[in-house]
């Protein structure tokens, strides 16, 4: 304010000041002069405006506060979680010894295989090690035991054995069939700790495993109908479990079913129907030694059975047919479950010398003869998925 006192005071002194001047040169002008024209006042009048405009600027040079402007941050967004893919191999009886009867044999596993740890699985390891889980069936055991149950099929294989499943890419196995007490109690517990050292997991009976994978929960248990009569109660038991340990998906390996067979027999139908219902996500079939037809119930797979795989448990293959299949569980947005599942044949031979066996499996050529008897077998056709 004493800003604009003194501005104002200036003004009117300098107003007083420029109009007494032309007031004297007026008067003598207006008396020298007869026509009447005051330019004296039109003077005076603009020197007035003059001020007047230099007031105005003066008064806008004067700097006003300028606000401060205040920002809000906004909230950083919740990320949406990304719906996981889990890709899983499933094979069939893996049996990485020869029977005990012709041990030493010329054409038996160890005579051919040797210790090349490589060889068996060369032509499948671009499923296996691509995956983000594989199981087979492990039909035998790792052990050096030497007592054994007196029967026609023994199968005993070294511990450095277990290099062949990890070197193919092999996470998981299933322990619970007809062979794993081959050795008894005691070539049993040889193969799981084995297996655990080797960082391969393993079910037998009422003994699940987990497998993490990007956070998902993967759930195995496996059962033998062959020679121990487990009943739906205790598989009921092994997926309620699975389930309490935040199990996403849950794998049922079965044991079941009759040698020769290329049909599933109707209790293995009704178990495999109780299983889905009960909360597994596919169960995977073993023991007849040959391929079975794939169903799908409920949304959801039964692979009834995959035949062997890598079988050393006979040098001649009356029917050489198999098969890797794939499946790739998809999950909801808050990968909790599974809401897809997308499975793929891929038809395989267990050797490369027909006739007779050389335990190295092959993958079929597409459109081959045998190539379509494989689908054909597991009522399967490349449009399926």
């Amino acid at each position: 304010m004493l800003h604009v006192k003194i501005k104002k005071l200036l003004s009117y002194v300098l107003l007083g000041c420029v109009m007494a001047l032309p007031i004297t040169s007026c008067t003598t002008d207006f008396l020298s002069q007869n026509n009447g024209t005051n330019n004296s006042i039109t003077e005076a009048s603009s020197e007035t405006s003059v001020i007047n405009v230099t007031e105005t600027e003066v008064s806008a040079s004067i700097q006003q506060p300028t606000p401060t402007s205040i920002s809000t941050p906004m909230p950083t967004p919740t990320p949406t979680p990304t719906p996981e893919h889990i890709l899983m191999s499933f094979a069939g009886d893996c049996t990485l010894a020869e029977a005990l009867a012709w041990k030493g044999s010329a054409e038996g596993f160890v005579n051919v295989v040797g210790d090349d740890y490589d060889y068996c699985f060369q032509n499948a390891k671009k499923y296996f090690q691509n995956d983000d889980m594989t199981i087979v069936n492990f039909e035998g055991t790792l052990t050096d035991s030497s007592s054994h149950m007196t029967k026609e099929f023994v199968f005993g294989a070294p511990y450095d054995y277990v290099n062949m499943l990890t070197n193919a890419g092999v996470e998981g196995v299933n322990l619970a069939n007809n062979h794993s007490l081959d050795y008894w109690q005691q070539g049993l517990e040889d193969t799981q700790r084995t297996l655990d050292e080797a960082g391969i997991l393993w079910c037998y009976g009422n003994n699940t495993a987990v497998y993490e994978v990007r956070g998902i929960k993967i759930g195995m248990c496996g059962y033998d109908t062959v020679s121990n009569g487990y009943g739906l109660d205790t598989m009921y038991a092994a997926i309620d479990e699975l389930k309490s340990l935040g199990c996403n998906i849950i794998i049922a390996s079965m044991h079941w079913g009759v040698e020769r067979d290329y049909e599933p027999r109707a209790d293995q139908v009704a178990f495999g129907h109780a299983l889905i219902d009960r909360g597994a996500d596919i169960v995977i079939g073993h023991h007849p030694h040959r391929l079975q037809p794939i169903e799908k119930y409920n949304g959801k797979y039964i692979v009834y059975s995959l035949s062997n795989f890598v079988f050393g448990g006979n040098y001649s293959l009356s029917d050489p047919d198999s098969a890797i299949v794939q499946v790739e569980f998809v999950m909801d947005e808050t990968n909790t479950y599974c809401v897809e599942y997308k499975l793929n044949v891929y038809p395989y031979l267990q050797t490369t010398q027909r006739p007779g066996n050389n335990y190295c499996p092959y993958e079929l050529p597409w459109g081959s003869e045998d190539y379509y008897r494989v689908l054909s077998k597991l009522n399967w056709s490349d449009e399926d998925e």
